[in-house]
């Protein structure tokens, strides 16, 4: 007994070195691969699978095919082969030496002897496919998934295993049809074929092939909803928001007891992307088909009037234009009562009258009943709060104001709210004039931890510091910002009048770069993107190291991009923000913005 006892432990210590032995061998083998050193690693390669026969075999015509050694390769695999002739991972390697060795023709026979004795049994078609797509032979292994989908009588087997192939070969057509294939019987795959459609089409020409097929499949089967649910996203990729529009709008017609969500949801993304009449048109066919007491009718009434709003303020309007907005508001107000869910409404309905109709008692009246309601949320109240302070200031109440600004403050004292109402108590004593208190009070807010906050606060610092020391009474500055209170206030004609008459009372001023971004200011707020360029290129020539320039730069970038639709200048400025500002604000945006205009993508790196 103690001899077998000893006999079986001898046994074992001896497997154990062989084993640590072999492990040795192998971190040598490929540490000789990895520094090129093929025929040493050839070498132990070849006494490792001697060794052990067939476990190395892969690794070992590997690096005889790094050897051009392919002969010798060939060899062994059809050694193995007539040893295993139903296992196909053999001949897959085999078919690899020839395509290696450029013998193609042969490489080719091999493959096709694969097809040819394909098994009609899902889950070994499935493995011989994978077993080419690892060996990068992608093509192959899409030609055995198609041949066992007609071998199986199934065309809609193996859908997600030809995607992913489809997808890496890039081969647009074939990814678009196969999806297509897929959502008649898996309609619920739309959001995956979105996105992936998304990620691999390049432009329109990839989009109008898209919408060809799905024309083709909606008139074979026209009952198939997803085809049209997918033409309804191809029009808005391609910002066709009409079309989009219409081919929803289609569908929900062919179906009487749906309520409308889906085009609800379209007209949001309308909204987003700027399409307001288009999104009108929608809000109002809902209307049509959701009376009051519907879940729908609220929000659908709610985002007409805001979609109403946006398309006034933020184009070129007529007075009648924003009377008729007032009017939609007033009636949205009529129609739900004032309280806690319209506040919204109310404020909206208060921003319009003081600052387009500059209509100030009554936009004080409704935003006075607003801050009294009842069970406010405290974010709202203090939003509405800010606003009642702002028609004060205009309104020429100014004691009032910086009492309800300094309400908000306690009130959220530490937090983004706080900031935003000191900001603006600040620059209530900077429009009356009161330049040492509004300097005291932005000094705090250099730190405050909105970035915008900090900046527009360190702007305003240096806007009164500089002007204070040449002009120490701070006559030129008061004028100025009685006429900066003007731009606020969306009084134009009189901001401008007040600001050509600075240079008339006070020349030689310091306000020279300030007096050109303020005019900027007054053109955008008109829309008159072409005039504020003019002063901003002049702000940019001359004073390219003062106080406004970055923000020139910025402003002259995102006109050239947004309204100007000139991308390649918008692209120059953005690089110019980049190379010339590195410390503003704006460069993470100008960053941003260049990489997309570059045509990078996402994971691209400047």
């Amino acid at each position: 007994m103690k001899r077998l006892l000893i006999l079986i432990f001898t046994l074992f210590a001896v497997t154990i070195c062989l084993q640590a032995q072999e492990s040795n061998d192998m971190q040598l083998a490929r540490q000789y691969s990895q520094n090129g050193e093929y025929q040493k690693a050839a070498d132990v390669y070849q006494r490792l699978y001697r060794q052990d026969n067939e476990t190395y075999f892969f690794l070992y015509i590997e690096t005889l095919s790094n050897l051009k050694k392919y002969d010798e390769a060939e060899s062994l695999a059809k050694k193995i082969i007539r040893k295993h002739p139903d296992e196909p991972q053999y001949a897959i390697a085999l078919g690899k030496i020839y395509n290696d060795w450029g013998q193609t023709d042969k490489a080719s026979t091999v493959y096709e002897t694969l097809l040819k004795n394909l098994p009609a049994n899902q889950a070994a078609i499935s493995s011989l496919a994978t077993q080419f797509y690892q060996t990068g032979n992608t093509d192959v292994a899409l030609k055995i998934l198609l041949k066992g989908r007609t071998m199986l009588s199934n065309p809609q087997m193996f859908s997600m295993e030809l995607i992913s192939l489809y997808r890496i070969k890039r081969d647009k057509a074939a990814l678009t049809d196969e999806y297509l294939n897929l959502l008649s019987v898996n309609p619920i795959y739309i959001n995956q074929a979105q996105n992936t459609l998304a990620t691999l089409y390049e432009g329109e020409a990839d989009y109008d092939m898209l919408r060809t097929a799905l024309l083709k499949r909606i008139q074979k089967d026209p009952q198939q909803i997803v085809f049209t649910s997918l033409l309804t996203w191809q029009f808005l990729q391609q910002k066709q928001y009409d079309q989009a529009l219409n081919q929803a709008l289609a569908l929900n017609r062919r179906q009487p007891n749906d309520k409308g969500n889906d085009i609800f949801d379209l007209c949001q993304t309308l909204v987003s992307n700027g399409a307001y009449e288009t999104a009108i048109r929608g809000y109002e066919y809902l209307l049509t088909k959701n009376s009051r007491g519907n879940d729908l009718y609220i929000p659908v009434k709610i985002e007409l009037v805001n979609a109403k709003s946006l398309r006034i303020t933020s184009g070129k309007y007529t007075p009648a234009d924003l009377l008729e907005l007032e009017k939609d508001y007033t009636s949205l107000l009529a129609e739900f009562g004032k309280n806690a869910g319209t506040a919204f409404a109310m404020q909206k309905l208060a921003n319009l009258q003081a600052f387009k109709l500059h209509k100030l008692n009554d936009a004080q009246k409704i935003l006075e009943e607003a801050v009294a309601l009842p069970a406010l949320r405290p974010q709202t109240l203090a939003s509405c709060k800010l606003d009642l302070a702002d028609v004060y200031l205009m309104n020429n109440q100014p004691w009032e104001a910086t009492l309800i600004y300094s309400q908000v403050e306690k009130a959220f004292a530490g937090s983004t709210m706080a900031q935003e109402a000191n900001y603006r108590n600040a620059k209530l004593s900077y429009y009356t004039g009161d330049f040492k208190w509004a300097k005291n009070q932005l000094k705090v807010l250099k730190a405050a931890t909105s970035q915008l906050i900090a900046n527009d606060a360190l702007n305003l610092s240096l806007l009164i510091g500089d002007n204070l020391v040449t002009d120490t009474a701070g006559n030129a500055l008061k004028m100025y910002a009685r006429a900066d209170l003007l731009i606020f206030k969306e009084e134009p004609e009189k901001a401008v009048i007040t600001l050509d008459s600075i240079d008339k009372k006070f020349p030689g001023n310091a306000l020279a770069d300030d007096l050109l971004m303020a005019k900027a200011r007054i053109f955008v707020q008109q829309k008159n993107y072409q005039a504020a360029i003019v002063p901003l290129k002049k702000i940019v020539a001359d004073h390219q190291y003062d106080l406004w320039a970055d923000d020139a730069v910025y402003m002259l970038a995102t006109i050239y991009e947004e309204q100007l639709q000139d991308k390649e200048t918008a692209k120059s400025y953005y690089q110019k923000i980049i190379t010339d500002y590195p410390g503003s604000i704006w460069i993470s945006d100008a960053r941003k913005h260049f990489r997309i205009l570059r045509g990078d993508t996402p994971d691209s790196s400047s």
